[in-house]
């Protein structure tokens, strides 16, 4: 189990695992697993944004789901102030939507075209008990469109109308419209433009200090995570490969695959001296992840020893973890 850092966890994640069945046959018997998550752990601290990184289907979204309840776990524990989710019946899960909300990647899937932005902004504040068409639903729509940088006139076009930076804009302002304590936001940039994607992630470093949020900030990004995040957890194929302190993740990471992430990223690798690391070889199938360190097939390091067994997170100074056996590179 890792250490909490300090201050009191609002998110607590212990052995999270997420695994799909693939299904075949008349019968849709169970023919074999998608291991998308494999025994998770972390905390995220009050008013902490924490970074999840990770090449495409490491399983990312699917922790950033689960701990919101979009889907269900297959085990493991996720505490949100204290509470265990799973366990919440229908009334208490209303409340917790309340208090934990989405930015979706893309958002023109995210909102309804039918709805006018006013509409979409309003819907989660209706579904907490606002009146519509309350004098106080129009002025939250107005206080929020405002936040966002949008002008008042927005609340009557429809997602057809905005451009992408702009509906991103509608959807974060729809995800704080409920005060929430904590946001999941999933690559809220990577569907946009280069020259919108400062603008967003302006918006939401603004948002998040000005208002205290906790966020799990989810990227592929490293350079984005590193402006965003307090702490930075790396991920491959399911399983949490490191985690610590967003600049010594960055000047100094602890595990080769993490080594090989920012070698990609041109400024951090100047700034570091570190020369690029090319993964060779395909990201090995989640259905038979192969046994000991899912990263030794691609490891530049691997020995005989990294197929025995499952590295477990060690601290390699305060607060810094690496689930890797070897000592003698980084």
């Amino acid at each position: 189990m890792i250490a909490d850092a300090s201050g009191a966890s609002l998110v607590d994640v212990k052995g999270l695992t997420k695994r799909f069945d693939i299904r075949k046959g008349a019968f849709a018997r169970v023919a074999a697993q998608v291991h998308a998550v494999e025994n998770v752990s972390f905390q995220i601290k009050e008013g902490e944004v924490l970074g999840l990184a990770g090449e495409s289907g490491s399983g990312k979204t699917t922790i950033g789901r689960m701990l919101l309840r979009l889907i269900e776990a297959s085990s493991g524990s996720i505490r949100f102030m204290g509470e265990e989710i799973a366990g919440f019946d229908r009334a208490r899960l209303l409340a917790f939507r309340g208090q934990a909300q989405i930015v979706f990647q893309d958002p023109f899937a995210s909102l309804d075209p039918t709805m006018t932005v006013g509409e979409a902004i309003a819907e989660p504040l209706r579904i907490q008990g606002m009146k519509a068409g309350s004098p106080e639903l129009r002025q939250r729509i107005a206080e929020l469109l405002e936040a966002v940088a949008l002008q008042p006139d927005f609340t009557l076009r429809r997602p057809e109308e905005l451009s992408g930076g702009q509906r991103q804009r509608v959807v974060i302002a729809r995800a704080l419209s409920v005060n929430p304590k904590f946001i999941v936001a999933d690559e809220p940039v990577s569907s946009l433009d280069v020259s919108i994607q400062a603008q967003i992630i302006g918006l939401l470093e603004r948002l998040q200090r000005r208002s205290g949020l906790t966020m799990l900030f989810i990227s592929h990004d490293l350079a984005v995570m590193e402006y965003m995040s307090d702490r930075i957890a790396v991920l491959y194929l399911g399983r949490l490969m490191e985690i610590g302190p967003a600049h010594d993740v960055i000047a100094a990471p602890k595990h080769p695959y993490t080594e090989a992430l920012i070698s990609a990223i041109p400024d951090a690798a100047q700034r570091t001296g570190r020369k690029r690391v090319i993964l060779t070889g395909e990201i090995p199938s989640a259905i038979a992840p192969p046994a000991g360190c899912v990263f030794h097939t691609r490891c530049r390091y691997a020995l005989a020893a990294c197929t025995q067994g499952v590295p477990e997170l060690r601290e390699t100074r305060p607060g810094h973890y690496k689930a890797c056996i070897r000592d003698d590179l980084l």
